[in-house]
């Protein structure tokens, strides 16, 4: 049976660099559309995207809402462009402090960004607002890299009651970790709106790094998918612990596994 199944996704070529994240973030979407499913796909208008070469434009009527994160207002911008080889069209979550004046997680000099934990709880809630306003509602969340990892966790916290997300399920993909620092140590506060409180991650370490991000994610998932071969074991190992549905690294035709997998969620 048709479903609707909305990508989360980190990177996507030709938008950014070639990276096993970047490609597959391209090619699932374009396996799970040609199988005969509905799909949209998000991702970071990222800093070194090039918007005239890439013909992103703003969508007016998605934009214009204000997020407020740790207390501050951050405007929500919307663009959206097509990837002329598959005709996919993408959505970016872009703002002007988060995305359009910074590269993706590490800056010019190879640092993390010390506020990527605010870049990310700015995506999540962009995506999910957004797709509210779009009145589109998904059977499946697919969420692809470490700036999505919070999405799984509003959608069964304070997104639950949301019309749009009310019977969703959520699948996280793992790849090996790309973030060389933490999230800080206001990571928890941060978080907060609606039923996601600070208290709500008590069980988690007050510094936020790659791995209790991933576990974060894998705790509010309905299943979990080693997307590479070198995915952290101890995040799999985790995972089979509290018994969460795992699909194996399925190689290169992975398009008949991930489908099935969505059946078996």
């Amino acid at each position: 049976m048709a479903k609707k199944i909305l990508f989360i996704n980190q990177e996507i070529v030709p938008y950014v660099p070639d990276s096993d994240l970047s490609l597959m973030g391209k090619a699932l979407p374009q396996a799970i559309l040609e199988k005969g499913h509905e799909i949209r796909t998000f991702m970071p208008k990222w800093g070194n995207i090039n918007e005239r070469r890439g013909q992103l434009h703003e969508v007016i009527r998605l934009s214009g809402m204000n997020l407020i994160i740790d207390d501050t207002d951050h405007p929500l911008i919307i663009k959206v462009a097509t990837i002329v080889q598959t005709r996919i069209q993408v959505y970016f979550i872009d703002n002007e402090d988060y995305f359009s004046k910074r590269q993706m997680a590490q800056n010019e000099q190879g640092e993390d960004y010390t506020d990527n934990g605010e870049r990310a709880i700015f995506f999540a809630r962009g995506v999910l607002e957004t797709v509210k306003k779009l009145r589109w509602v998904p059977d499946i969340i697919h969420v692809q890299g470490w700036m999505g990892a919070v999405v799984p966790l509003y959608i069964k916290t304070a997104y639950h009651d949301e019309p749009s997300f009310a019977n969703t399920k959520v699948v996280t993909s793992l790849f090996p970790n790309n973030l060389k620092s933490d999230l800080g140590s206001n990571f928890k506060n941060c978080i907060e709106f609606r039923e996601a409180t600070a208290d709500t991650l008590t069980k988690y370490n007050d510094i936020f790094d790659f791995n209790e991000l991933g576990k974060l994610a894998i705790d509010y998932s309905d299943g979990v998918i080693a997307a590479h071969k070198n995915v952290n074991k101890e995040l799999i190992k985790y995972a089979k612990d509290n018994n969460v549905p795992i699909l194996s690294y399925p190689g290169e035709d992975f398009a008949d596994a991930y489908e099935n997998f969505y059946e078996k969620i």
